[in-house]
């Protein structure tokens, strides 16, 4: 490892598009708050940022000059160029370490061991983050992205209006094929990016560009240390960022082929982008769990309102009368208590923190430790949905909500749960599979799992007689947008339902009534006597 330097800059600008998390385009940018990027500055100016370009290179002997020599001047920023070989099997890092004209400081180092393209890059972001660097831009040692775009590519995020600047070959179609692009390619590229964006709810021009540029603050935020080394890597990168809220610039750049050798198996790479882009969709619904992409951008917000399909929200919200009194166990949001006062119900929301603007009366407790104290109150309906498979001992929870309605028998307690006997988890099992995640049957926060069965012995044993059982389907409205497709696959999976409950329920739903306690029974036997006696 060596390190050779000197110094220059420039600046130019390009027209551009924004690409949020949510697909939106348009002109201007959406900056997601980040701390300050100036700050913890590791020597030089501390008023200007700091950027490192890192240059991955494999088997780049021949181009590996041109494309240091190519790096221009970059106004008001504060540079480093990193050439890091992935133990290439000719001369690319000797080539590297003998250069002395680069413009900027320059440190060359080598691999001791190939660690593929993703590899290179995780190596090179984690550089950028220990020295303290603000921005990191990713160029290829082949030459095929021109290092003299990268005043402009760095403009959007100095001004802080992005979290990554992408340059794109696809915002101007036809420039990709007049700067050698093989056709086979650019139907490929446009065929991937599309069916991407799809899956994904986004909007990029292109997936597959490897000019990137990244501030350092949005790094920090995602475990890219987790992806993949190969060329998929890039995809996943792009995922993070789209599940963390992330904001992504797309610019364009111009297209150039060369005579650079294509280390990509191209059907492999397509069949692994897409597998990337389905798994982190199918994430969003609970039902898989990587932690790669485990990156939600606000997590107090995974339990999403459930009330424009069918579910155990609308379920619960039609059963209960309108003007009922109702009790509304681990509220959470209120999105239910919310529903129930549209309905004219008075509602009593209990949960760790209750939104008191979505009930009539605010309880904040601790389920765990029983029902709070309700002072004698009495209730029409008693809702908790969502609520048994989080506690810590759900049978002492049931007993007390016995030892309470005992005294109110005309009170219907409703209850919903995750079914672990749900067809894709018996599956996963079957296959060894037991993945636990951040919302979905298997949240990582529930501490007990039940199966429809399981569910109603659970009450049957402990005073409370059954009366209707329901299993509701998956959440696919929250999976792939409010659409034709979740529509469908509602009623599909209701049908499945229809012929076999027990597996093809996501989840499972139940009213119940308590049957009398003793005391209740004992004082209405004392008022039907004293009733009788002062009859005769």
């Amino acid at each position: 490892m060596t390190e050779r330097t000197s110094e220059k800059r420039a600046k130019t600008r390009a027209s551009s598009t924004r690409v949020t998390s949510h697909g939106e385009s348009g002109a201007g940018g959406n900056v997601v708050a980040a701390g300050n990027p100036y700050a913890s500055k590791q020597g030089g100016d501390a008023q200007r940022p700091r950027l490192l370009i890192l240059i991955v290179a494999y088997n780049a002997e021949a181009s590996i000059t041109s494309v240091l020599d190519r790096i221009p001047e970059i106004p008001d920023v504060e540079a480093e160029v990193l050439v890091l070989d992935d133990a290439s099997q000719d001369e690319t890092f000797s080539t590297a370490d003998r250069y002395q004209a680069c413009r900027y400081p320059v440190v060359v180092m080598t691999n001791g061991k190939n660690q593929g393209y993703g590899g290179n890059q995780k190596i090179g972001y984690h550089y950028a983050i220990e020295r303290g660097m603000d921005f990191v831009a990713l160029v290829h040692g082949d030459g095929q992205y021109a290092p003299e775009l990268l005043p402009q590519l760095l403009t959007p995020l100095k001004d802080k209006e992005c979290d990554a600047v992408f340059g794109s070959r696809m915002m101007v179609k036809k420039d990709a094929l007049k700067g050698g692009m093989p056709l086979y390619k650019f139907i490929g590229n446009q065929i991937l990016s599309r069916a991407q964006n799809s899956i994904l709810g986004s909007g990029l021009t292109e997936f597959h560009s490897g000019y990137r540029l990244y501030s350092t603050a949005v790094l920090r935020k995602i475990p890219f240390d987790l992806n993949a080394d190969d060329f998929s890597f890039d995809t996943e990168i792009i995922i993070q960022l789209l599940e963390s809220g992330a904001t992504i610039r797309e610019l364009p750049i111009p297209t150039h082929y060369g005579d650079e050798v294509c280390h990509v198996n191209g059907t492999l790479y397509a069949l692994q982008v897409i597998k990337a882009s389905i798994m982190a969709r199918i994430q969003r619904a609970g039902l898989f769990y990587n932690p790669r992409f485990d990156v939600q951008r606000d997590r107090s917000d995974l339990y999403k309102p459930k009330l424009n399909f069918d579910s155990p929200h609308t379920k619960a919200v039609n059963a209960v009368a309108p003007g009922a009194r109702v009790l509304d166990l681990g509220c959470g949001r209120g999105h239910i208590s919310q529903a129930l006062r549209d309905k004219g119900c008075h509602v009593v929301g209990v949960d760790f923190q209750v939104d008191p603007t979505r009930c009539d009366e605010a309880i904040e407790h601790d389920l765990n430790q029983g029902l709070p104290a309700l002072d004698g109150r009495s209730f029409d309906y008693v809702v908790m949905l969502d609520v048994i498979e989080h506690m810590n001992r759900p049978e002492a929870l049931v007993d007390d909500l016995k030892a309470f309605l005992g005294q109110h028998p005309e009170t219907r307690l409703i209850v919903s749960t995750g079914n672990i006997a749900f067809a894709p988890v018996r599956l996963s099992l079957l296959l060894g599979s037991f993945n636990y995640g951040s919302r979905g049957i298997l949240d990582m926060t529930h501490t007990r799992l039940f199966t429809e069965k399981t569910l109603k012995r659970l009450f049957q044993d402990r005073g409370f007689d059954i009366d209707w059982t329901d299993g509701l389907p998956a959440p696919f409205p929250l999976a792939v947008g409010d659409t034709a497709l979740a529509r469908f696959l509602l009623k599909f999976n209701r049908l499945l339902i229809k012929i076999w409950r027990s597996a093809f329920a996501y989840q499972i739903m139940i009213q119940c009534k308590p049957r009398p306690s003793l005391a209740w029974l004992l004082e209405r036997a004392r008022s039907t006597s004293a009733d009788r006696r002062n009859a005769a």
